[in-house]
């Protein structure tokens, strides 16, 4: 179950260096919004496979109901209801606002996870 994939941590590091750079750099009202939410759950889909060898759909799903489960917390306003509001690497990590376009961006970059791991994917990665 445990082992090191050299492909999916250089795209691990590629889409942190990117999600840094829309954080940084980028004002604007569709990617910064949407296109690092889109992107995050690939970072976090790869992050996975990088040292875990398990199967391409349960890694997907589980990693999309992460995502929902962060977003639903920011519906209650959880960074608050633990102090946290003043931290801002917790604000950043946990989130602070609810959108059910969030979700919408979630669901959108699994469905391309699991697309391009059906098209380039391994062997082990098509049969599960």
């Amino acid at each position: 179950m445990f082992r090191f994939n050299i492909r999916y941590f250089l795209l691990t590091i590629l889409l942190f260096l990117t999600e840094v750079l829309i954080g940084r750099y980028m004002d604007d009202a569709i990617i910064r919004p949407y296109g690092g939410d889109f992107l995050v759950v690939i970072l976090i889909y790869c992050f996975v496979r990088t040292f875990f060898d398990t199967p391409v759909l349960r890694t997907a799903i589980g990693v999309l109901l992460f995502s929902y489960f962060i977003e639903i917390t920011q519906y209650f306003h959880l960074v608050n209801l633990l102090g946290l509001q003043d931290c801002k690497i917790a604000r950043i990590v946990m989130g602070t606002y609810f959108s059910f376009v969030d979700m919408l961006a979630y669901t959108l970059g699994i469905l391309l996870v699991l697309i391009i791991e059906k098209l380039f994917g391994h062997e082990r990665a098509t049969k599960n």
